[in-house]
């Protein structure tokens, strides 16, 4: 994305005419632009009237109300300096000093021909002051006057008829070309910009090819891992269940009790056959299926006493509520790990389940009285299942605290934002 963010390369800045367009004004040049072209119309103004008195211009009389209406004209000119910024907003004030220009020049130009060259100036004040498709009439107008002043049936000098031919042909040279230069930049842009979007377009679709790779590694990874933790929790814990209960009836000197530890080896083999079916179907354990989770922890302790020997209690603080189905699997796996590991490294007398509700929270606390373990030991087991509920419980926002010490028991605490489930909201 590096070539596509890149800023473009900048064009050669024109100058400040040849990037005039009709109606269009370079932001730079706003401000001195009315100044200027007011100064070009009373400098062209101030040149007709010196070449005028020159020239025999009637009595005294006419010549006094000509020059009035030289002075009168350039002052009319001074206008234009606070018209220009205004020109888009109030068009009208445009309009009106643009008729009042083109009447004081007729008015001279019909008492002397030499104004008809200041006559001239409305084409550029026409260029700049009307937007493109009125500035064409304002052109064509001003190209009128000197006919206007003269008369139409009566023959005027072949200069002035010569300036009323040329003048709109000149403008509509500077028009034609101030509008194909312009498309000729707008069209580079374009190709400029077309060329950085194929550019941007081609690294995006490498960009996805490789989000789609990673996506589909991490994909395969995930399962992977949601698979160890399952057969972990199902599986092995299954078979190291039926490994002990076998243990235990080889260890029986009565029938009875023999006949007890081969029951329970059945019925943990049913359950884990269950419980790795459902682990490949991605559903929840069978005791969430058909109760809610206190009643699921309570029947999980039931089972894991009547296997170990050990006194398992189940409690409830609080006011409890079906939560968001991730949830519940993370806190019921948390307390069959804990459980197992109490059951099989422990060798805990007993233990203690408490499941709380707060109104934002919910908390899961497993207490044993078994041997305990110091930081860094690895016991008989072989260090999969802290890591699986330490990954279990970070996946749905959780966190997770294991607190132990040699001879001392262990204490699991972990800890969720109380989600309600959808179901329920």
């Amino acid at each position: 994305m590096a070539a596509a963010l890149s800023p473009p390369e900048r064009a050669p800045r024109p100058s400040p005419i040849m990037g005039l367009r009709p109606g269009s004004v370079d932001p730079k040049t706003e401000r001195r632009a009315g100044p200027m072209f007011a100064g070009v119309g009373i400098l062209a103004l101030a040149v007709c009237t010196i070449v005028a008195a020159g020239q025999p211009h009637g009595d005294p009389a006419q010549w006094r109300t000509t020059l009035l209406l030289a002075a009168a004209s350039g002052l009319w000119l001074l206008v234009l300096i606070p018209v220009f910024p205004r020109r888009t907003r109030k068009p009208w004030l445009a309009i009106g000093f643009f008729i009042v220009l083109l009447a004081s020049a007729t008015l001279l130009t019909s008492r002397l021909d030499p104004f008809t060259a200041f006559a001239s100036i409305g084409y550029p004040i026409a260029f700049v002051l009307f937007p493109t498709r009125w500035s064409i009439f304002a052109a064509a107008a001003t190209a009128v006057v000197p006919l206007l002043a003269k008369g139409i049936w009566q023959p005027s000098p072949p200069w002035i008829t010569a300036v009323s031919i040329v003048g709109p042909i000149l403008y509509a040279a500077w028009f034609v070309g101030a509008e194909n230069e312009q498309r000729r930049r707008t069209n580079e842009k374009l190709a400029q910009s077309n060329a950085q979007l194929e550019t941007a377009l081609t690294e995006n679709a490498a960009l996805h090819a490789q989000l789609l790779t990673q996506a589909r590694e991490a994909g395969v990874f995930d399962e992977r891992q949601r698979m160890a933790r399952e057969i972990h929790d199902t599986v092995a814990q299954g078979l190291t269940g039926i490994v002990t209960q076998l243990q235990a009836a080889d260890r029986a000197t009565e029938a009875a009790d023999r006949q007890r530890h081969l029951d329970h080896v059945h019925t943990l083999a049913k359950d884990s056959l269950t419980e790795a079916r459902r682990a490949v179907q991605a559903l929840r354990p069978e005791p969430l299926a058909d109760s809610h989770l206190p009643e699921a922890l309570a029947g999980l302790a039931n089972r894991v006493s009547g296997t170990s020997g050990a006194k398992v209690t189940a409690a409830v603080e609080g006011d409890a509520r079906p939560l968001l189905p991730e949830l519940e699997v993370a806190l019921y796996r948390v307390a069959q790990e804990a459980l197992a590991n109490a059951e099989k490294h422990a060798h805990a007398d007993r233990i203690g389940i408490t499941l709380t509700y707060t109104s934002d929270l919910v908390m899961l606390d497993i207490r044993d009285d078994g041997r305990g373990f110091a930081p860094g030991d690895r016991g008989e087991g072989t260090g999969f299942g802290l890591e699986a509920m330490r990954q279990r419980v970070q996946r749905v926002a959780g966190s997770l605290t294991v607190e132990s010490a040699r001879g001392e028991g262990t204490a699991v605490h972990a800890e969720f934002p109380a989600i309600p489930s959808p179901g329920s909201a």
